[in-house]
């Protein structure tokens, strides 16, 4: 292990302007990092919900133009990383990840770079990509195992130059709390029986086959769509459509996720593609809240078929909604199920593992850089 008393400079950036998992963690990295001593500034686009988010928190953040690969951005990059001189970036898009890796070139006290990829989408094999991820990036870290895997076997990456880091999930914000007690905090019945979705509102997290399930299960059972995003027009389209617009909440974008995911009766994300390990299966996981996903992206490492939730066939609506019934007709094996993830979660999936693993990459490669 290398040595943790050595405090870093070190830079999280990001180009999106979205918002989901991807942003949390690196809100979540940056505070634990702080607490440990280290500087750390975000970098992201100015007037981004990275950018509010940061400063709503108090977390040192700068905004630069760098929302595109234009020359504006770089140059705003590298005068950034001229003057400040960080040990460390660790970048999260691809936009960000360029940026950083040719202002580098131009420096002649160059940071460590560290590349985070948080999905399972494709990596294309062109030459330049390959420079920035074999030769501009220092190391990679995937938010799952498969997704490391895919790098070594599908591209040739080196495999001693990746680490799987998975998301950690503050316990002492997500924990099990009295489901009745939660929903009436929350305005919501006592008696109905709810699956709740909470994610970012994108094509891929599989909204539209869960409205297709939820017609054919009993009247009572309601669906709570929890966050925001660009598909929720198409998402509204498909509950009139299928007439649900009763039996449909929109709760949108929430502060307090964990009363969310206690007060539902269960957890479901029918994602198809580009899935890492989604936070949200953590942190339902840590409030004992029985979940029925799908086999995409590293979900598997987590949700274990039949142990720690159920697992489906994405982009199929008739398996989930068997998946679904199942659960809500046998609340004891539902329970059993949640317990299972709980216990999991908390041994591989908190905070606290996830600061430790990436401090000690940041301090290995910045030891290698300064040699």
């Amino acid at each position: 292990m290398m040595n943790s008393t050595k405090k870093l400079k070190i830079v999280h950036t990001e180009a999106s302007c979205g918002w989901g998992g991807q942003e949390i963690r690196i809100l979540s990295e940056t505070d634990g990092m702080l607490a440990k001593g280290h500087n750390v500034t975000v970098v992201c686009v100015e007037h981004s919900p990275l950018h509010r988010e940061s400063l709503a928190r108090g977390i040192p953040v700068v905004g630069l133009p760098i929302g595109k690969k234009r020359l504006p951005g770089l140059l705003a990059m590298y005068s950034w990383l001229k003057k400040n001189q960080p040990d460390v970036v660790n970048t999260h898009s691809s936009t960000d990840s360029w940026l950083v890796a040719l202002s580098s070139l131009f420096l002649l006290r160059a940071p460590a770079i560290v590349r985070t990829r948080h999905i399972s989408a494709p990596i294309n094999n062109k030459w330049t990509t390959r420079w920035l991820y074999q030769r501009a990036t220092d190391w990679i870290v995937t938010t799952g195992v498969k997704l490391r895997d895919t790098l070594v076997q599908d591209n040739g990456y080196q495999p001693d130059r990746i680490t799987s880091v998975a998301t950690g999930i503050d316990p002492a914000i997500f924990y099990p709390k009295n489901k009745e007690a939660t929903r009436s905090a929350l305005g919501l019945s006592t008696s109905a029986r709810y699956l709740g979705i909470v994610a970012t509102l994108r094509t891929w997290k599989g909204h539209i086959y869960l409205i297709e399930a939820l017609k054919n299960l009993p009247e009572d059972v309601v669906l709570l769509i929890v966050g925001d995003g660009p598909n929720k027009v198409n998402i509204e389209k498909s509950v009139q459509e299928n007439k649900l617009v009763h039996r449909v909440q929109f709760i949108g974008q929430q502060k307090n996720v964990a009363d969310w995911l206690n007060a539902i009766d269960m957890l479901v994300l029918p994602s198809y593609a580009n899935e890492g390990v989604p936070q949200t299966l953590m942190q339902g996981m840590l409030c004992k809240t029985p979940i029925v996903t799908t086999d995409v992206g590293s979900i598997p490492e987590i949700i274990q078929n039949e142990k720690t939730g159920l697992v489906v066939e994405p982009k199929n609506s008739s398996q989930l909604g068997l998946a679904i019934s199942r659960l809500l007709t046998s609340p004891d094996e539902a329970t059993i199920f949640a317990t299972h993830a709980y216990e999991h979660a908390v041994a591989f999936y908190t905070k606290d593992k996830m600061i430790e693993q990436m401090e000690q990459i940041f301090l290995r490669v910045s030891l290698e850089k300064q040699s």
